[in-house]
């Protein structure tokens, strides 16, 4: 989202509320005081329709139901028939209401025009709702032991269910009037029948078995994958060149319950009734990252028919996608929100993000205690939407100016753009660097990593790929990169050609001031996003990606990370060549010393750093504790941290160490670049 930028006094207050999330009026004092203990009192549920509710994690007696269909384990009815839902759950149901599902990745540029005509209205609150037309007795929630549900429908209606994660059919099980009796997760879902025919809305209701309580200063969010084991994303690194094409196959999403529960006067309970409690997708997202064990997640919020279904969360606007972040390589776990916080500042596009300590279960048992996944961000995606990067949405019938010229979103992701998207491909001169490579090789270097004797070093770009619209048409992809080749051509010109036509300078300015103080191993080649609005001009973002930057990755403070990405890394020589420019420097440095001089100071860095690592002092330390051999060291990739071999366990970590690392590193930084400006 094109944000204002807020004022520098409010940057504290932003900052803790990224760390304390939606703490109910809670300042960040009391949301880093102890813990209390697991006894603490469970509030009663609320009751629905009048009816009699069985409080969540209170025990309830069996009923049995003579005869009749069973539901499935975990359900007392009858017989025992599998309840785990299909990770592609089939079409449903003959009425009106029904309609089809489907479990691949849906592709849009932009949110879903209003309700499904064949959804429930909303909530009062204005969230979607699961309920249709027919109630349950016990809202959705956690639960101990067991728990007793009752179903109530339209006068004259049969109730139809199913706990396998489809809609009811009319010849699902028939719902007798006796309440069903849990003893297990379970989807719960079912829908009024007249005369064999659907009618009305379906209702969705879910229940996640627990054998515990542990509560926490902080959110905290449950991923139940319905014993549908771990999803896996198979990391693939394209490096055949720009122009290779790679087969485009959607990443499939697993069915998995959703729940939210922020904390109540300071404390967030999973025996509480929880903020959101929906239908959702999954899968493991990010190159890099997808190989650590504590992995990031896609999440995708669903209707009653695996359509987006968009909920506020934690304060953020409502949208249906959603990433769950598991910093594993910054072990300080908060350099993505101090470096967006600097880019809102800036007025660059930053996405928001919210902290929750996060368990996901895998295996179909209740879950436990050792289910716990560590501290989480929950974060924006970026995409062409109006509450995050607000641009024209492009139609596939727009092929003509003005429509055309906007509005795009593309990034530069080296040896990654593995999402289908179309490929920009520069002309007129030979690959810079390593045609499509990674991780460094030089000017002029082959695949094989054998010096390319036969080959005059170029200065084309490599690996720029449109992420919005999607899928780009051929006539899109051809105008945007005629407008990027018109950039690239001019910053490659003797003497240097006006690009300012193409780009908009000050937020180029801004991205390599990001890029400069973080030294992230990405910058410049890899999530390396850029926008532009119809009728508008290149711009830089949105930022993107920061736990290989800073004090995660690198002890070394002096030099200009433009230069030594572009010989380390060779995909693009972009900021190599506006580094060069004086007119260029000359503006850096002006808008350095300005911002130098409010929140980029060191006294106002160290303020945002303590904002945000106050609130999160426990959740941060238990994540050390369960993950105390992540980060940088053993393993693969950048130093290691792989599932196959962790690093050396280091004794007694300290969470609160990492924040002092970064603390230190920052100002080390900062202080190499107010020497190099010197001049300027």
């Amino acid at each position: 989202m094109n944000r204002s930028p807020r004022p520098i006094s409010a940057l504290v207050t932003l900052t803790a509320a990224i760390a304390c999330g939606a703490c109910s009026g809670e300042d960040s004092s009391s949301a880093s005081s102890p813990v209390p203990s697991s006894d603490t009192t469970v509030p009663q549920q609320p009751v629905t329709d009048g009816a009699t509710v069985t409080p969540l994690g209170e025990p309830t007696t069996p009923v049995a139901v003579p005869g009749g269909v069973s539901p499935g384990p975990g359900v007392t009815a009858g017989p025992v028939i599998p309840t785990t839902p299909s990770s592609t759950p089939s079409s449903g149901g003959t009425g009106p209401a029904m309609a089809p599902q489907t479990t691949t990745e849906p592709v849009a540029s932009g949110p879903v025009d209003g309700p499904s005509p064949n959804n429930p209205p909303p909530s009062t609150d204005g969230a979607p709702s699961l309920i249709g037309d027919v109630a349950f007795s016990v809202p959705s929630g956690t639960f101990e032991g067991q728990l007793s549900v009752a179903l109530t429908g339209p006068d004259g209606a049969e109730i139809r269910y199913t706990t396998d994660g489809t809609l009811p059919t009319a010849s699902s099980t028939l719902y007798d009037g006796t309440a069903l009796t849990l003893t297990e997760t379970t989807q719960l879902r079912a829908a009024a029948f007249a005369g064999g025919m659907a009618s009305g809305f379906p209702s969705t209701a879910i229940y996640i078995a627990r054998t515990f309580d542990l509560p926490s200063d902080v959110p905290i969010v449950i991923m139940d994958g319905y014993g549908g084991g771990r999803p896996e994303k198979e990391v693939t690194f394209n490096f055949g060149g720009a122009d290779e094409e790679q087969p485009y196959v959607p990443q499939e999403f697993l069915d998995v319950a959703f729940m939210l529960f922020e904390p109540v006067d300071g404390v967030a309970s999973i025996a509480n009734a929880p903020t959101i409690a929906t239908r959702a997708g999954y899968h493991e997202r990010g190159q890099s990252s997808a190989n650590a064990e504590k992995s990031p997640y896609r999440v995708e919020f669903w209707d009653n028919y695996d359509e987006d279904s968009n909920y506020p969360v934690l304060g953020m606007p409502a949208e249906a996608d959603w990433a769950m972040i598991g910093e594993y390589f910054d072990r300080s776990l908060i350099q993505n929100p101090v470096v967006y916080g600097w880019g809102e500042q800036m007025g660059l596009v930053t996405m928001e993000v919210r902290f929750a300590e996060l368990y996901i279960n895998f295996d179909g048992g209740p879950l436990e205690q050792s289910d716990y996944f560590g501290l989480y961000m929950i974060s924006e995606t970026i995409k062409n939407q109006k509450d995050r990067v607000d641009l024209k949405q492009l139609r596939e019938d727009d092929t003509m100016l003005p429509d055309i010229s906007g509005g795009y979103i593309f990034k530069f992701d080296q040896a990654a753009l593995d999402g289908g998207e179309a490929k920009l491909i520069c002309t007129g001169s030979e690959p810079f660097g390593r045609a499509g490579g990674f991780g460094g090789g030089g000017f002029g270097m082959s695949m094989d990593d054998e010096p390319a004797t036969d080959v005059e070093p170029g200065h084309c770009w490599n690996d720029l790929g449109v992420v919005d619209p999607f899928p780009a048409n051929d006539q899109q992809v051809t105008w945007l990169t005629d407008y990027v080749q018109n950039f690239h051509d001019a910053i490659h010109t003797e003497p240097m050609g006006d690009y300012a036509q193409y780009i908009d300078v000050a937020s180029f300015v801004d991205h390599v001031i990001i890029n400069e103080i973080t030294r992230d191993v990405d910058a410049y080649v890899r999530s390396s996003f850029f926008h532009k609005e119809r009728d508008g001009l290149i711009k830089a973002g949105p930022l993107w990606d920061y736990n290989l930057a800073m004090a995660s990755t690198t002890a070394d403070f002096e030099g200009w990370h433009f230069e030594s990405q572009a010989t380390g890394r060779g995909n693009d020589d972009w900021f190599l060549k506006l580094g060069q420019d004086p007119a260029f420097m000359a503006q850096f440095a002006t808008r350095w010393r300005e911002l130098r001089e409010s929140f980029l100071s060191d006294a106002a860095i160290d303020e945002q750093i303590t904002a945000i690592a106050t609130p999160l002092a426990g959740a941060g330390q238990r994540d050390m504790e369960r993950w105390p051999a992540a980060g940088l060291g053993g393993g693969f990739g950048f130093g290691g941290g792989g599932r196959d071999e962790p690093a050396e366990e280091p004794e007694a970590p300290v969470w609160l160490d990492q924040v002092t690392t970064l603390r230190e590193w920052i100002p080390q930084r900062m202080a190499w670049i107010d020497s190099a400006i010197v001049g300027l």
